[in-house]
């Protein structure tokens, strides 16, 4: 038992091992409905994102003002928001990732509800080179639309 703990503890420290501190999950969310909220209606405020994401408009403000500072995205009191070239990029692969999950669980026979709440959660781990397998197996299923229907008859 205390050797396969062990083993684990190794696994869990080499895959954290010189990695560097990333954004956490709500920025990425807020980055994400900053991107949505732009496209959308063509702007994004500090009240549209604290809405968007049931927080208090002083934390948006907050986590706004964090990833200005990480140069994804330019904050100007009273003007609204804007996402860096970097900042967007980072919000499409997100949103990207998300649409692919939600695709895949879909071809599972999972209902959109479900999908859409687990594809929220795990989009913010998938490794990219994860997503882009996952990315070339849908495109291969729904080249195949035998294969899903096969699977979901099993």
């Amino acid at each position: 038992m205390a050797r396969g703990r062990s083993k684990r503890l190794e696994s869990i420290r080499t895959v954290n091992r010189g990695q560097k501190p990333r954004i956490t999950e709500r920025m990425e969310d807020c980055l994400e409905v900053i991107l949505e909220l732009v496209e959308f209606k063509g702007y994004a405020t500090t009240i549209d994102v604290s809405r968007y994401m049931s927080v208090s408009a002083p934390s948006a403000t907050g986590m706004i003002r964090r990833l200005d500072a990480m140069g994804l995205l330019r904050h100007e009191k009273y003007r609204g928001i804007d996402l860096t070239p970097r900042g967007r990029r980072l919000a499409e692969g997100i949103r990207q990732k998300h649409g692919t999950l939600v695709e895949f669980f879909g071809m599972l026979g999972i209902d959109a509800r479900t999908a859409n709440a687990d594809a929220e959660g795990a989009e913010h781990h998938l490794n990219p080179k994860t997503a882009r397998r996952l990315r070339k197996f849908v495109t291969y299923l729904r080249a195949n639309p035998r294969v899903v229907r096969d699977f979901r008859r099993s």
